[in-house]
């Protein structure tokens, strides 16, 4: 995922109140990171494919995953959005629900006001 998008899409999953953080898995590869309540994160669309997908992490162990979503190579930032939101993680391998549910309360972006500094003025 190229690094401004996945950014942004960060960005709206806080705005939702999902604790979602970019994932620096590489050299220039990105992804997401979703902090789930039980202390697991999925990571969402780290491994440079078209498709969206995910792996559910404990302490590094795999202990589930999001199979690839039929069309996601298609998506938009919307749609990733919207996918990630409705994602149901309660089982080993994961299922959308038919709709996302309400967004909570906002969490506040990573970085604050120093955010262009740490990220070395890299986007607009």
């Amino acid at each position: 995922m190229e690094e401004n998008r996945a950014r942004r899409i960060v960005d709206a999953l806080r705005d939702r109140g999902i604790d979602g953080h970019l994932a620096r898995v590489g050299v220039y590869q990105f992804g997401i990171r979703v902090s789930l309540p039980d202390g697991r994160e999925a990571e969402w669309d780290t491994d440079g494919t078209a498709g969206l997908e995910a792996q559910v992490m404990r302490n590094g162990m795999l202990v589930g995953f999001v199979p690839v979503i039929e069309g996601s190579e298609d998506f938009d930032e919307q749609q990733v959005l919207d996918a990630i939101a409705r994602t149901d993680y309660d089982q080993p391998i994961a299922r959308q629900r038919a709709q996302a549910p309400p967004p909570a309360e906002p969490l506040p972006r990573i970085g604050g006001v120093f955010r262009r500094f740490f990220d070395g003025f890299r986007y607009r």
